[in-house]
């Protein structure tokens, strides 16, 4: 599990490796603070949503799945993304109003950002490549929360440098995005450095 779990956060990225929700990294990382922000609730939404997730596809979905229901021959599998997409927007709209409730500050610096987790695709392909690999429940909840802190760690990780980016001497070309997709390049060589390192 430790493996599965340092795999998730480091070798495998969704942001760095596979670059998947990078219209959500590159346009929430201009400050640390909205970055966390967004990195947490994506974390929260992928630790509760890939293991709900397998439940749905392993008891519902699946070929044979509906065997306990006497339907031994359905499959359901044509509506895994559909279904994984409802979940996760039902969770991003309970998030959405947890955070307008109680953290009405950070629910305001998110904007249209928060919104935009139910359909960022990095929480999609974490459930769908959880599916993929075959993963058991307790697998698929080491996966979910590392899928999401590594996408957090590296959209945190961005914004910190383009926060201290903005007062260096750039040349005129590769201001703003320019650099971001620079960074975002020497981060992932960074995370892949860890590919092949095994805590135990």
């Amino acid at each position: 599990m430790i493996e599965l779990f340092q795999r998730a956060v480091f070798e495998e990225n969704l942001a760095l490796s596979f670059f998947l929700g990078m219209c959500t990294y590159l346009a929430v990382s201009k400050r640390v603070e909205t970055a966390l922000g967004v990195g947490v609730a994506l974390i929260l939404v992928q630790a509760i949503s890939v293991p709900l997730n397998h439940l749905l596809h392993a008891y519902l979905l699946r070929a044979g799945a509906l065997g306990w229901l006497g339907l031994p021959d359905t499959d359901l599998g044509f509506m895994r993304l559909i279904t994984f997409i409802g979940i996760v927007a039902g969770l991003v709209q309970v998030l959405e109003m947890l955070l307008d409730r109680f953290v009405p500050g950070l629910y305001r610096a998110l904007g249209i950002y928060l919104p935009l987790l139910a359909i960022n695709c990095a929480i999609i392909g974490g459930s769908l490549f959880m599916v993929e690999r075959q993963y058991d429940l307790a697998e698929s909840a080491v996966y979910g929360l590392g899928t999401g802190i590594g996408w957090a760690l590296a959209i945190v990780t961005l914004a910190a440098i383009r926060e201290r980016l903005r007062y260096a001497d750039l040349p005129r070309g590769l201001e703003g995005l320019g650099m971001a997709f620079i960074v975002t390049g020497l981060i992932s060589m960074a995370f892949s450095a860890f590919a092949g390192v095994r805590v135990i």
